[in-house]
C-alpha cells in the first residue's frame, strides 16, 4: 500500500525528531561517503529485493532530488505563494536510468547541490523562509517546512544506505 501526500509528510518530519535541519542536511553528504567508501561497485548497484533501490539509486535519486528542492526553494523565496509541481520519482529513476548510475559521481553532484542549496539558505534572511509555494499534491509549503522536510529525506534515505551497506559488506 503506498502511502498518502500526508502520511509520506508525517513520516519524514518525525525521523528529524530535534536535531538541527540544517546541520543534519550540512552532514549528510560526508555520512554518505562514510557508509559507501568500503563498498565496489557490485555491492553498491545490488538491489536489497527485486523492487527496491540499490545504494547508487538511491544516491542518484538524492542527486536529482536536491535538484528539485533547490529549485523549488529558490522560487519560493522570489515568488511567495508559486506553485509547484510534484514529480514522480520513479518515472525520474526510470527515465534517467539509476540503475547504470555511478554512485560516487551521483554522491559529489548530489554533495555539490547541497552546499549551494545551504548556501542560498545561510545568505537570505530568516523571514523569508516563511515564503510558501503551493505544491500540488502536498498543499502549502513554507521554505522552512521544506528543510524540515528534507532533513527528514536525509535520513531516512541514510537509514536505507546503512541497512543495504551492512548486507553488502
Amino acid at each position: 500500500m503506498q502511502e498518502s501526500p500526508e502520511q509520506y509528510t508525517k513520516r519524514l518530519l518525525s525521523y528529524r525528531r530535534s536535531k538541527d535541519p540544517l546541520r543534519l542536511q550540512q552532514s549528510t553528504p560526508k555520512a554518505l561517503a562514510r557508509l559507501i567508501a568500503p563498498l565496489n561497485k557490485k555491492q553498491l548497484s545490488r538491489r536489497p529485493v527485486r523492487d527496491k533501490w540499490s545504494i547508487a539509486e538511491i544516491l542518484s535519486h538524492l542527486a536529482d532530488a536536491e535538484l528539485v528542492i533547490g529549485y523549488r526553494i529558490r522560487l519560493i523565496l522570489t515568488s511567495n505563494g508559486t506553485a509547484i509541481q510534484a514529480f514522480d520519482q520513479d518515472a525520474w529513476a526510470q527515465a534517467f536510468h539509476y540503475r547504470r548510475g555511478d554512485a560516487r559521481i551521483s554522491l559529489e553532484t548530489f554533495r555539490t547541490l547541497r552546499e549551494s542549496n545551504l548556501k542560498v539558505l545561510k545568505m537570505v534572511p530568516r523571514r523569508l523562509w516563511q515564503n510558501y509555494g503551493q505544491h500540488q499534491e502536498r498543499g502549502n509549503e513554507s521554505v522552512e517546512h521544506l528543510v524540515n522536510l528534507v532533513a527528514g529525506h536525509d535520513v531516512n534515505h541514510l537509514m536505507q544506505v546503512q541497512a543495504i551497506a551492512k548486507g553488502g559488506r
